[in-house]
């Protein structure tokens, strides 16, 4: 799962990466308006971390400018403005939580978590497919009640997937929101992590699109 942090003070965003970056997200940072701004009308990201007091643009601008672009993604204000007022005009303009300064970074992470969970249309921190569960509030995986141990990669596939359940993600769509680094799009890394996954989970839990991507399957449906 892919995060935008948006926040100009270093330490603070430091602090905040190192964290996402430990429970499995995918993080990209941007220290100034202008340049959180781009980057979340040109990427797609799961959620953003939004601070407002920002230099260049404000957070406020931000998201109001988003929104009128459909930019849709779910957004966690984050500032030092601890009123009712701020609190408010973050919401109206399109945020989906809010988290005031000084804060504990396992808050943060788990608003993340429910955040990205609610979004995909999940109300439990538990997501089933078939005999496979992934509990997202610490990352373990089981298959008929057996854990299965996985590297950070094939977590980060099979959550993507598992939030999207029934979708066709393309191979595009799971590069960026599973891989920090930029590679080959025409590497075989996304089928090796499937063919890794499929050994692990069973054969029939990702269907192959082929063309089109990956989809996430009930056993029974294939």
């Amino acid at each position: 799962m892919k995060v935008l942090v948006v926040e100009d003070d270093v330490q603070i965003a430091r602090q905040l990466e190192t964290a996402l970056k430990a429970s499995g997200y995918v993080v990209e940072m941007a220290h100034d308006g202008e340049e959180g701004l781009y980057k979340g009308q040109n990427e797609s990201f799961d959620a953003v971390i939004l601070d407002l007091g920002l230099p260049k643009i404000d957070g406020l601008t931000i998201l109001q400018q988003w929104r009128a672009e459909q930019r849709n993604m779910p957004v966690i204000i984050l500032t030092a403005r601890d009123t009712w007022r701020e609190k408010v005009s973050g919401l109206r303009a399109g945020a989906d939580d809010y988290i005031a300064k000084p804060f504990e970074t396992e808050e943060v992470l788990a608003r993340v978590e429910a955040l990205i969970r609610r979004t995909s249309g999940h109300a439990s921190a538990i997501l089933s497919c078939g005999p496979v569960q992934l509990d997202t509030t610490n990352n373990r995986v089981t298959c008929n009640n057996e854990p299965v141990e996985m590297t950070a990669l094939e977590l980060g596939m099979l959550s993507y997937l598992m939030h999207h359940q029934g979708d066709v993600i393309s191979k595009t769509t799971l590069t960026e929101h599973i891989y920090e680094q930029d590679f080959d799009r025409d590497s075989n890394v996304i089928e090796v992590l499937v063919n890794r996954l499929r050994k692990k989970l069973g054969n029939t839990l990702i269907k192959t699109h082929r063309g089109l991507g990956y989809q996430l399957v009930e056993p029974s449906s294939d």
